[in-house]
C-alpha cells in the first residue's frame, strides 16, 4: 500500500481548485456583465492563491512572483480598466444575449469536465505530484469551460472574458508542469492579457456608442454599402 503525503499548502490547492471549477460554472451561470467579471476576479484571485501556496510548498520565486503579477494583472487592473472604459449602464444590464440558455449550458460545461477528465486523467494519475494530479484536468476543464462561454455568449465583454477564464485554466495547469517560467515570459503574458482587454474595451465603448449595441450576431450582419468612383 502506497504512503502518500500531503502537504498543507497542497491540500489548500486542491480546495483552490475546487473553487475554480466552480468559479468557471458560475461564469457559465450568471447572466449580467457585472456578475461575470465579478466571478473571473473570484477565480483570478484563487488562481494567485494557489501560486502563493505552491511558491510557499515548493520554495519558488517564480510562483510567488507569479501570484503577484496575476494579483495586479487580473484582480486589480482588469476590473478598473473594464470599469473605466465602459459606462455604467452596460454594467446594470440585467440579461446576457446567448445562443444556448442557462440549464443546458451548465450541462454542456459539466460534460466538457467529465471530457477533461478522461482526456487527462490517466496521465494526471500517472504522476507522483499530487498537485500535477489536481491543476491539470481541472485546468484543461477551465479552458474547454471558457471557450465554450466564447462561443455561447454573444456580447463583447462576457466574450472576453471567456477568453481570460480560458488563459486561467492554461495558467492553472501550467503551475504545475512548469512552474520554473522566466520573470520575462511572466510579465509578457501580464502585459498582453491586459493590452487585449484595453483593446476589447474600447472597441465596446465605441461600438455601443455608435450603433448601442455589442451583440457578435447583430454586428456580423452589418455590411458596408457600396460606393461609385466619379
Amino acid at each position: 500500500m502506497s504512503d502518500v503525503r500531503v502537504s498543507v499548502p497542497e491540500a489548500l490547492n486542491t480546495l483552490s481548485a475546487g473553487l475554480v471549477l466552480i468559479s468557471a460554472f458560475a461564469m457559465v451561470a450568471t447572466r449580467q456583465v457585472q456578475g461575470v467579471v465579478r466571478f473571473f476576479v473570484i477565480q483570478s484571485l484563487l488562481l494567485s492563491a494557489s501560486c502563493f501556496l505552491l511558491g510557499y510548498s515548493r520554495s519558488s520565486e517564480h510562483l510567488w512572483t507569479l501570484g503577484g503579477i496575476t494579483l495586479a494583472a487580473k484582480v486589480i487592473a482588469i476590473p478598473l480598466i473594464l470599469r473605466r472604459l465602459l459606462p455604467g449602464e452596460y454594467y446594470e444590464r440585467r440579461e446576457i444575449s446567448q445562443a444556448v440558455n442557462i440549464p443546458a449550458s451548465l450541462l454542456i460545461s459539466l460534460i466538457l469536465v467529465v471530457v477533461s477528465e478522461f482526456l487527462v486523467g490517466p496521465v494526471a494519475a500517472g504522476s507522483a505530484d499530487p498537485v500535477i494530479r489536481t491543476n491539470l484536468p481541472i485546468g484543461l476543464a477551465g479552458v474547454l469551460i471558457g471557450a465554450y462561454s466564447l462561443i455561447a455568449r454573444r456580447e463583447a465583454i462576457p466574450q472576453l472574458i471567456g477568453v481570460l477564464a480560458m488563459e486561467n485554466g492554461a495558467f492553472f495547469a501550467g503551475i504545475a508542469i512548469a512552474n520554473e517560467l522566466p520573470l520575462i515570459a511572466e510579465l509578457g503574458v501580464a502585459v498582453g492579457v491586459m493590452l487585449i482587454a484595453i483593446v476589447i474595451g474600447l472597441l465596446t465603448r465605441n461600438i455601443r456608442q455608435k450603433l448601442g449595441t455589442t451583440e457578435a450576431a447583430t454586428l456580423s450582419e452589418l455590411r458596408e454599402e457600396a460606393t461609385t468612383w466619379r
